[in-house]
């Protein structure tokens, strides 16, 4: 591998000269702002609102650091995730010239942002295991190939990719080899943030969306060189994450104890789940999942789905996602949403069943 992070950058994103808010330039504390053309009387809600947020997120990073054991300067912190997948293409992607890969089926936003960003999209289908087909991804990249997507565990499948086949794909490509690991807390395997000294291509993607419980703070997690990560800050909006997200996320990220709990009781709760179904007649294979959800193909899935919705509950129908046929995507709820959701597709087997009769 020959990579150089310089010949990736897009050349105006180079000669960027970047917006400098109020905050970035000075460093240190102040007992007095005036520069920042804020409302110094305060705001109907507590009085540190009526200031910007630190633009970096310097005290939140802190904290994470310990946690993730990675750099604060190795981490961005985004809008969620998506922020994070739109400021890589608009970095390093440049419009109507440069392509990436991805490998269906896979997370829907990189094909999103790929489409807003004006950069092609090259597929190299999973395997019928779900995992990488090397040799289709090694044969699709090209001089313009920016950047290959790789998600583990990947959504909708559940199941982790081969760790030995991603770092192939790191050491054989020269771009950037994006691991969405949203999922990683629920799996048995080590995330590759651990890595990121032994690739400079390497890019970690995570959230507190999911095994944190915080999707409604809308807070992803971008972990890469501290070169990958500084262009990413020339490009984002000034002051991207909001106070009150930062605050709360400061204040979660306390209770590591907790969400450690609620994981292995989520783990627990998907492997009895997923032995329930495995039991159904309609039901033709419930995938291996290392995520908070799992797979099913089963006969008359869009059946199903819609009775389901009927019944007050909602499940993802994917039977229209490449190589998902007849399959819905079954998110772990509480123990009673659960038994909920049992008894319903009880009830539909009993339809069925009456119907043939």
């Amino acid at each position: 591998m020959n990579f150089n992070l310089d010949a990736l950058i897009r050349p105006n994103i180079k000669s960027l000269k970047p917006y400098s808010s109020a905050r970035h330039e000075f460093t240190g504390e102040a007992s007095v702002y005036l520069d920042a053309n804020e409302n110094s009387l305060g705001s109907p809600l507590p009085k540190w609102y009526n200031r910007y947020p630190d633009p970096l997120q310097a005290q939140l990073k802190e904290k994470l650091s310990h946690i993730k054991q990675v750099p604060p300067q190795q981490m961005f912190l985004g809008n969620g995730s998506d922020e994070c997948i739109d400021l890589l293409f608009r970095s390093f992607c440049r419009p109507g010239v440069d392509n990436i890969i991805i490998c269906p089926p896979t997370y829907g936003m990189y094909s999103v942002s790929a489409n807003i960003n004006d950069t092609a999209i090259r597929t190299a289908p999973l395997l019928d295991d779900y995992q990488l087909n090397l040799a289709h991804i090694e044969q699709l990249a090209d001089a313009n190939t920016k950047i290959i997507w790789l998600c583990s565990p990947n959504n909708p499948t559940g199941n982790d990719l081969h760790r030995a086949d991603i770092e192939v794909v790191l050491n054989n490509f020269n771009g950037l080899v994006v691991v969405d690991e949203a999922y990683i807390n629920f799996s048995r395997q080590a995330t590759f943030a651990k890595q990121l000294a032994d690739y400079p291509n390497l890019v970690v993607l995570q959230t507190l969306s999911k095994a944190w419980g915080l999707a409604g703070l809308r807070l992803g997690i971008m972990m890469a060189s501290p070169e990958i990560i500084a262009i990413i800050n020339t490009v984002k909006a000034p002051y991207n994450i909001a106070q009150p997200t930062q605050d709360l996320a400061i204040k979660a990220l306390d209770n590591m104890a907790d969400v450690n709990q609620m994981i292995h009781l989520i783990v627990d709760m998907r492997n009895a789940l997923a032995e329930v179904f495995e039991q159904m007649p309609i039901v033709e294979k419930v995938y291996p999942s290392a995520a908070n959800f799992f797979l099913v193909k089963m006969y008359g899935a869009k059946q199903v789905y819609d009775y389901l919705i009927s019944r007050g509950i909602v499940v993802r129908d994917r039977s229209n996602v490449q190589f998902c046929d007849n399959a819905l995507r079954i998110t772990v709820g509480t123990e009673q949403e659960n038994t909920q959701l049992v008894d319903a597709m009880a009830d539909y087997m009993d339809l069925l069943a009456a119907q043939n009769n």
